[in-house]
């Protein structure tokens, strides 16, 4: 853990040798992020409910999970960029330090530009917190920082399933991108609004629903699914025994690595 916090120090650290650069690029994220927002606004100005969630509602979800998956995007770049250290053989350089090897993917490169997106999102639940006039309290507070944190682990499993794959194909697939950023618009919105399918794929395949619609929609005060409370602070810990399972799996693919010789 020293070791992974003193790397994420040093990238942070070579990122703000260019401050102007990361500046601009961070206001792009953010003005880019905040360009979807609107997008969400302007559809609920029109159609005022999706199924029966209001406004508010509606706008607190997104930003959960708009603050979720760019914290994960900023953290979990050396994840999502691992097919191309496989394409340029620099996972062979991974493998002969003594170091925990998912631990040296993961340090391996941050996305700092991410923070205008995660801002965006905070500003959008901060706004539709108020709008909804929550009674907050140290139990729902915790329980939003552990539906983030579970989310994030959830979404990092994701963007493991397409490194996984790349110890046995040079070659991207799509379908992964269906489940991650197909993931991240879809349950932008309550998970109760589609229909079976699409429900039966995120709350067991791919679980946000039981990761973060579940509670959050408790915090909120429109609960999907009828729990006790503490109930609710279990099902956040889907999506770190889904990140637990892709773990193993990529482990697995570690063994089948052949080099590509470049």
């Amino acid at each position: 853990m020293r070791y992974m916090i003193h790397a994420v120090k040093m990238l942070f650290k070579s990122a703000m040798q260019y401050r102007a650069s990361l500046l601009m690029q961070v206001i792009a994220q953010f003005v880019m992020t905040a360009g979807e927002m609107l997008a969400v606004v302007v559809l609920l100005s029109r159609f005022k409910v999706v199924g029966h969630w209001g406004a508010g509602e509606i706008m607190f979800f997104f930003g959960v999970m708009q603050s979720t998956f760019a914290l994960t995007e900023l953290f979990g770049r050396g994840i999502t960029s691992f097919p191309w250290f496989v394409q340029r053989g620099e996972f062979d350089a991974l493998i002969l330090r003594p170091r925990p090897l998912l631990m040296q993917v993961m340090v391996s490169q941050l996305d700092p530009r991410r923070i205008g997106g995660a801002t965006v999102g905070v500003i959008a639940m901060l706004v539709a917190g108020a709008r909804l006039n929550i009674a907050w309290t140290l139990t729902k507070a915790l329980l939003l920082l552990e539906v983030v944190l579970g989310s994030m682990l959830l979404v990092l499993g994701l963007f493991m399933i397409e490194a996984t794959v790349s110890f046995f194909s040079v070659k991207s697939i799509e379908m992964v991108n269906i489940l991650t950023y197909g993931g991240r618009t879809a349950c932008q919105y309550p998970m109760d609004v589609y229909p079976g399918v699409l429900r039966f794929l995120f709350t067991y395949l791919a679980p946000f629903a039981m990761c973060m619609h579940w509670p959050v929609s408790w915090v909120i005060g429109e609960a999907m699914v009828q729990l006790p409370t503490w109930a609710y602070f279990l099902t956040p810990l889907a999506g770190a025994a889904f990140f637990a399972i892709m773990v193993r799996i990529w482990y697995i693919g570690v063994k089948h690595y052949r080099s590509t010789g470049t």
